[in-house]
């Protein structure tokens, strides 16, 4: 049985265009379709047969909303659950791929590789990086070994927990903090330096149930609010008197929040708000101190605690459901 590859296309720089091939920042992403990036590769190495393309989306990744994210994850999960397919590489825009890679791993955890790819600068310029990254992808999604999601970029590889993105503009774009890349791939080959990210035999039977119903699912609202010199509590009670289900606090420091805004925060809580702290430094992780009062994300920046927390509360309202169904 040929083992395929499937190859999601998603939009983003790496199938944007611009008018003139010089032009690195004033293209309109998501012009070229996934199937014809694969075309333009030199797959002679990887076999012929191998592949099946399909265009989840078209879109610059800065508009990424969760009606994509359904789809997405519904068609990873498909094609996971299908004995001949080896690994999937979705190609993506950078602005949003570092959420998307933590959506996909927290609530797939897949054992067999999950790859994303990307390009900061379009198909359409002199000097694309675009294919390199797709060709180091397909390297990594073929390497034995390999499971779960991860990054690759400028030919390092990234774990989904870690992977940020930390320069606008030049081609080696993305960081795993201190926790470093995965693995680095050169001249095709995958050189591990640590171990795979975590992956599951199979899913949970309430996350693989929460993906079947990710289409009718209601979406929690869940906002990242700062902590910064002069805070305050007026944007956290008016997101409350919103109507809002969760807060993250993007902290300074060993997640240290400002006095007014903690006390806004807490109170929010009090009136049934799912609150956590995630520190906006770049580097490192929280450790435990004596600032309690509200609940930590460790090792998750802002906006990937953001996910956690919205998917804990769509897990919650999926058990309150059982729950209320069993009673009737």
């Amino acid at each position: 049985m040929v083992q395929k590859i499937v190859i999601l296309g998603t939009g983003g720089t790496i199938a944007g265009q611009s008018a003139s091939a010089l032009d690195h920042t004033g293209y309109t992403a998501g012009q070229v379709g996934v199937s014809d990036l694969l075309a333009a590769l030199p797959l002679e190495s990887l076999g012929s047969g191998r592949f099946i393309c399909e265009q989840v989306a078209q879109l610059d990744s800065k508009d990424m909303g969760f009606d994509v994210w359904v789809k997405l994850t519904q068609r990873v999960a498909h094609f996971l659950s299908q004995a001949d397919v080896q690994a999937i590489v979705i190609t993506h825009g950078t602005d949003t791929l570092e959420e998307t890679a933590y959506f996909l791993h927290a609530l797939l955890a897949p054992a067999k590789p999950v790859v994303l790819t990307c390009a900061m600068r379009p198909a359409s310029a002199l000097v694309p990086d675009g294919p390199q990254n797709m060709m180091d992808a397909l390297a990594l999604a073929v390497s034995p070994g390999a499971c779960g999601v991860s990054v690759v970029c400028a030919g390092a590889v990234y774990g989904p927990e870690d992977v940020q993105k930390v320069h606008p503009y030049r081609l080696n774009a993305f960081s795993g903090g201190d926790a470093g890349p995965i693995a680095y791939v050169e001249d095709g080959q995958v050189r591990l330096l640590r171990a795979w990210p975590q992956v599951s035999a199979a899913p949970r039977p309430a996350d693989a149930a929460l993906v079947t119903q990710l289409a009718d699912a209601i979406w929690p609202r869940v906002e990242v609010v700062m902590s910064h010199a002069g805070a305050d509590g007026l944007v956290v009670r008016a997101l409350v008197d919103a109507g809002v289900q969760g807060l993250v606090v993007a902290t300074t420091g060993n997640g240290t929040v400002h006095q007014d805004l903690e006390a806004a925060l807490v109170l929010a809580m009090q009136q049934g708000v799912r609150v956590l702290r995630a520190t906006r430094c770049t580097e490192g992780r929280m450790l435990p101190g004596a600032h309690q009062n509200l609940p930590s994300a460790p090792g998750l920046s802002p906006v990937k605690a953001r996910i956690a927390l919205m998917l804990a509360l769509m897990r919650s309202n999926q058990d309150s459901g059982r729950s209320s169904a069993a009673g009737v």
